[in-house]
Order: structure tokens, then sequence, then C-alpha cells
């Protein structure tokens, strides 16, 4: 029997926070003192930290019942340098024993963070100065998104996914002014992994730049449905603000894969039809396309209308490959389209 399992991040309505996420995580049921003293223990490793508490409760957002989780600091800083955070991150990771993939999950997190930050500003990691970020909730944040993560799955057998995330919508005041939503650097974290946003269905801030790197990080993929699952269990993590119109919750389902045991990885068929293309074209291609990206490529020889002699060419790819073997094919066999079919591998 399979041990695989489905983690579903769907924040399509709320969006996402890594409070919010720790909150879910925890109402799914991680360890609750290893995840609260993973977090209390970033204080260790943040320079003008003197104490972190971490609170969690139970809260009822507009009638449905989540997880609060909040992180109460007492620290001295104008602002910290990016390199501090992630250092942070990294000697907190370390003391806490988190596993090879646990650890560059929290890595992941911080680095995609940084980085967003030094692009949008156009400096150097020494020298970009954090402000809202350089607090130490950033890092009790990440490593207890990651804690509670391990704590609940092996990470090596489980597929995250994610819905496409809300970001909300208006004006925020950050500390460098006025600024539309989302926020600048949690448009760099999204455009950076081409990860699909939703605009509003409020106007707040629904997504904060945290959040967003701990989903790009922690998820395999992104998917619009939710994909073929048995749910075994449902956590909701709540955000501090009362939103209007919708509940401020963040839902995590665990599951597992449902139709066969072995169900894993989502590829892509890709496909088209030709009859005026010679042999020689044909192994041309069939050799670009390996190139490329392509996992297998195969050449079925058919009958086309009027009984014309063809062949399908057919390749097949990752979801990240499906553009360019796509437009290869069509540039170099002169189709005029190619059939795309998302399928699941088994095994």
């Amino acid at each position: 029997m399979s041990n695989k399992k489905i983690i579903l991040i769907d924040c399509q309505v709320a969006g996402i926070a890594g409070n919010m996420l720790v909150g879910a995580l925890l109402d799914l049921g991680a360890d609750m003192s290893k995840v609260t003293g993973a977090m209390e223990a970033a204080k260790d490793f943040v320079n003008g930290c003197n104490s972190i508490e971490v609170v969690v409760k139970d809260v009822i957002q507009r009638g449905f019942r989540a997880k609060e989780v909040n992180v109460v600091i007492d620290e001295e800083f104008d602002y910290r340098t990016g390199l501090e955070i992630m250092n942070a991150v990294k000697d907190c990771a370390e003391s806490l024993n988190l596993s090879d993939k646990a650890s560059e999950m929290a890595l992941g997190s911080v680095r995609t963070l940084m980085e967003a930050e030094v692009n949008v500003h156009g400096t150097d990691l020494e020298d970009v100065h954090l402000h809202e970020l350089g607090s130490a909730d950033t890092v009790a944040d990440i490593v207890g998104a990651v804690t509670a993560l391990e704590d609940l799955v092996s990470l090596k057998d489980t597929l995250i996914c994610s819905t496409a995330v809300a970001v909300g919508g208006g004006l925020i005041k950050i500390s460098h002014g006025i600024v539309p939503v989302p926020s600048p650097a949690t448009l760099e974290i999204l455009r950076s992994r081409n990860f699909p946003m939703i605009g509003g269905p409020v106007e707040a801030e629904l997504t904060t730049p945290t959040g967003a790197s701990l989903l790009v990080n922690l998820t395999n993929k992104s998917v619009q449905f939710y994909p073929m699952m048995q749910a075994e269990a449902v956590g909701f993590g709540a955000g501090g603000a009362d939103l209007e119109a919708t509940p401020n919750i963040v839902r995590v389902i665990l599951g597992k894969p449902s139709g066969h045991d072995s169900l894993s990885d989502e590829i892509y068929v890709l496909e088209t039809n030709v009859d005026d293309v010679t042999g020689e074209i044909i192994g041309h291609v069939v050799e670009k396309l390996s190139k490329v990206g392509a996992r297998e490529v195969c050449v079925i020889p058919v009958f086309t209308k009027k009984n014309r002699p063809g062949h399908i060419i057919k390749a097949i790819v990752s979801k990240e490959d499906v553009g360019k073997v796509s437009r290869l094919m069509m540039e170099e066999l002169g189709t005029l389209g190619v059939r795309v079919i998302p399928c699941y591998t088994m095994g």
C-alpha cells in the first residue's frame, strides 16, 4: 500500500499569511508544544529580540471555527538587513535538527523573501533595510510552518499543492509610504515563481510577503481545482483582521490520492497530427524535443482525412515545459495547433 499523502492549501478566498498557515497546520494536528517551542526559539538567533511568546487560541470567524496564532514579541530594532534574517532562519533551523527537506523549505522561503526585497529596492542583500519584514516574527512564522508540516507528514512522500492565492486590493501604508495591494514584495514573489493570484474579494491586504514566500516554496504545484483525493482532515487558520465580506481563514486539507494507491505526479501529453512532412524532418524534431525537456517522444503512423498517410507526434512533458515544447512542435512541424492533455502518472 502507498503511504503517499496530499496537502492542499486553499487560499483562493482570504489569501495567506505566515501565522494563518501555522494555525491551519496546528488545527490539522501538528504538535502544539513542538511548533510553538520552535517559533519561540527564534529569539535566540535574532539580535535585539528579548522574547517571543506564541499564543494559540480557537476563534470564530464569521461563523467558522479556526485556530489563530499570535506571535507576541519584545524586541528593539530600527531595521535589520536581509542577511541577518537569512542567517537567523538558517541558524534556528539547524538548532531544531530539522530534516534536510524541511531545512531546504525554510531556507528557500527566506531566500525568496529576501530576493524579492533586493529586486524591489535595487540593492544588495547586505544593504537592504527590512522594517516590517525585519521583525523576529518573520523568522518565527517560517520556522513554525516547516516544523508543523514536518510533524504532520513525511515530506518526501507528500504532494503539496495550492489553489491560486487571493491577494486582496486597495491601498496599504508601509514604511516606504502608501502602496497598492498586493505589496511590491508580495507581487515580486508571486511573479518570480509564476504563481497564480486573484484580486479581491475585499479591499485589504490578504496575502503577506511571508505568506507568499512560504506558499511558493512549500508547494509542488498550483491547481485550479482540487486534485482527485480522499480528505482525511481539514484545518483552518485565522487571520487577525475582521473582513466584511468573507471569513478571514485559510483552509488546508490533508488526504491521500484516490482511485489508485500509486497516483503521483501530474504530467502533460502534447500531440499533433501531420501529413505533409518528411521522415527526415520528423526524426529531427524528435531529437530536438528530447533536448528541450520532453520526457518521452513517440511517432504513431495513422491515416488522416481522405485516407492520406500521416503521423501523430506525441510528447510527454512536465507542467513547466508545456509552453516551450508546444512552440517547438508548431515551429518545426508547421502544424496549426497542439493538443494539451493533463494526466496523472501511476507508480
